[in-house]
């Protein structure tokens, strides 16, 4: 290859496809978000159809798995809930320990406004949730409104295209990711009813295997499965909710990359030049296979889980949990749940709880000098952005089934605010953005700030 061909810049195929990491992450969650939605409006409908008992009857469905003396038995939506959202929880663990070793929470002047915004967020909803719902018998889900979606956060965010600069989409993924941190802890303190400490021993035994597994030049995905199940088998035993078994295996998991960067520049040049007068898809193939080799198990397993846990396990979540019955003589009127304390908390908490917690917690910290405003984005766009961290779709109705799966009816009334307010927060946030922003980003790809994750 020519020195004049070594310097030109690489084609536009290559850089297009080879796009950086929160990029790729916003596209996945952007579409996953629309299969969300289809899937939580299907079981709503289906929930409120003649063909009802059928969607409640599924859920109730018995599942077991057995194994000659062994048998674990649980109905279908605790399959889900327990297991596959486990997988969900593990892919969040992923993405929390690359944010905090390598990303936007790496560093303190990165992640001081994030966190900030992110306990304003939490903290806010939790106070109001609280005081309407202070001695009564939903008082124990003030943990509802306190998180943050982020499939349906940043699919909202999609609608808006190139006005939404890069900076803004960054702060509000750091945001959930701190706000993830603080759901994952409530789930493990708050909402454990008893703990069998043998059970919770051997899910700890199993994990340190997968920490001093992890820490071996040699780590094979399916290593991770087996010991995972293990561990999940006994955190379900132990009383602490499985899912949090998903969190502990993902800080297993090693961020060390394949390679150093010298061996990866020298081995990416090197695919570059072999074949100088090849096609681009066949460069760009080589090209692809060396990047993946320098990547670390970690980012290996959050890129193949991505598409199965946006397309598969959340909208099947959805589909088990978004079913709330309006049309049933059997349950109250919607004008009766609307008024219960438990949804005026969540939905009261998640629409002007979360905003104002968030910017509020975010102005304080701008104001003592503890974090600034990124470069590009200004109060109204926070506030855009913090409107939506109203939206709390997933991990609100998760929450809602740990603190009212004995009572029917609260869970309703929790599952309606959730949906109520997240329609609210996502309309209100879309409305505040479309206004504040500029009609278009300037400059396009080229003025894109680099993300560090």
């Amino acid at each position: 290859m020519s020195t004049a061909s070594a310097k030109a810049p690489l084609p536009e195929k290559v850089v297009a496809r080879v796009l950086t990491p929160v990029e790729s992450f916003i596209r996945t969650e952007s579409a996953g978000g629309i299969v969300l939605v289809a899937a939580a409006v299907l079981a709503f409908g289906w929930a409120n159809s003649p063909w009802r008992e059928a969607y409640f009857a599924l859920k109730q469905f018995p599942v077991s798995v057995a194994a000659g003396d062994f048998a674990l038995e649980k109905h279908l939506v605790h399959w889900v809930n327990d297991l596959l959202m486990a997988v969900f929880f593990f892919l969040v663990g992923l993405e929390i320990k690359r944010e905090l070793l390598v990303g936007q929470l790496s560093e303190w002047q990165k992640a001081a406004l994030p966190a900030a915004a992110a306990l304003g967020g939490m903290a806010a909803p939790a106070l109001i949730y609280a005081g309407l719902n202070r001695g009564g018998e939903g008082s124990a889900g003030w943990g509802v409104p306190m998180a943050t979606d982020i499939a349906f956060a940043v699919g909202i965010l999609g609608l808006l295209g190139p006005r939404v600069p890069l900076p803004l989409k960054v702060f509000l993924l750091a945001l959930a990711i701190v706000d993830d941190i603080g759901a994952v802890a409530i789930i493990a303190l708050v909402y454990t009813q008893s703990l069998d400490l043998n059970a919770f021993l051997l899910a700890l035994a199993g994990w340190g295997v997968a920490l001093f597994y992890g820490r071996a030049r040699v780590t094979r995905p399916i290593v991770y499965a087996l010991l995972g199940l293990f561990v999940w088998y006994f955190m379900d035993a132990s009383g602490v909710h499985a899912t949090v078994a998903g969190v502990l295996m993902a800080f297993a998991v090693p961020i060390r990359h394949g390679m150093n960067a010298k061996e990866l520049r020298d081995q990416t040049w090197s695919a570059l030049r072999e074949g100088e007068f090849e096609q681009v898809d066949v460069k760009m193939a080589r090209l692809e296979r060396t990047l993946e080799q320098g990547q670390s198990v970690l980012h290996r397993l959050e890129r193949a889980l991505g598409p199965y846990v946006a397309f598969a396990i959340m909208p099947t979540f959805a589909l088990f949990n978004a079913g709330v019955t309006l049309i049933d003589d059997r349950s109250a009127g919607i004008g009766e749940l609307l008024a219960a304390p438990v949804t005026l908390g969540v939905v009261v908490g998640l629409v002007l709880g979360k905003p104002l917690g968030i910017v509020g917690l975010a102005w304080l910290a701008v104001r003592l000098g503890m974090a600034k405003l990124p470069e590009g984005l200004d109060w109204p766009a926070i506030a855009g952005a913090a409107l939506l961290g109203g939206v709390g779709f997933t991990m609100a109705l998760f929450i809602a089934n740990l603190a009212f799966g004995q009572s029917d009816e609260l869970l309703d009334q929790a599952k309606l605010g959730v949906l109520a307010a997240s329609v609210a927060a996502a309309l209100a946030g879309l409305a505040t953005l479309a206004l504040v922003l500029p009609a278009a980003q300037p400059g396009g790809r080229e003025e894109r700030s680099q993300p560090s994750a």
